[in-house]
């Protein structure tokens, strides 16, 4: 009743460059929980490591488009920073990225016929955000309104009064990116 397809069940047709300039193009299936890639063509399979990677891109035929992924050093403590698979959602001075991840859900349902409310559960997949800006550094966006005014410190009475007047909700991503171009043309005007 709920079936879904998630990234790691799914191939794609695409290319994958590593850090040593190797560059293939086939079948693509990728995990971002995991930081991997795996490639597919010519009866050869492959699996990259995010240590490995440089950029893969693939085309979604669900979204029919292309989206690109880049392996990123991430903060992971204070002193160490690891390769981490990110996706570009909006490049610029600024640029936001994201992180897929399934997440289990459980609800309470009421089913009269079966003893009353029962616990449904599911998984789903969910998005974790993140801005890139121009000396390399990723900050987390924690999709809370009050954050994305702390992530974008120029120009917040306009961001406020663009998010207000177009209603916009910082928790959907096609928002934010909108919100993220706005920020951008203000900084490159």
């Amino acid at each position: 009743m709920w079936a879904q397809y998630f990234p790691s069940e799914v191939w794609h047709e695409g290319s994958v460059t590593t850090i040593d300039g190797e560059s293939f193009k086939g079948k693509i299936k990728y995990n971002l929980e995991a930081d991997l890639v795996q490639f597919s063509a010519n009866n050869t399979l492959k699996t990259f490591s995010a240590k490995k990677l440089l950029y893969f891109e693939i085309f979604d035929a669900e979204y029919g488009r292309y989206r690109e992924f880049y392996a990123l050093p991430y903060q992971v403590s204070a002193n160490y920073k690891t390769p981490r698979i990110f996706e570009v959602l909006y490049e610029n001075t600024l640029t936001l990225l994201c992180r897929e991840e399934i997440v289990q859900q459980t609800n309470m349902v009421n089913d009269p016929f079966f003893f009353g409310n029962q616990m449904m559960t599911r998984f789903r997949l969910d998005y974790d955000y993140y801005f890139l800006d121009q000396e390399g550094n990723i900050q987390y966006f924690s999709q809370k309104k009050d954050d994305l005014y702390d992530m974008f410190p120029r120009n917040k009475p306009e961001i406020e009064k663009y998010i207000k007047t177009n209603k916009l909700k910082p928790d959907r991503q096609r928002d934010l990116v909108r919100v993220t171009a706005y920020y951008n043309s203000l900084l490159n005007s």
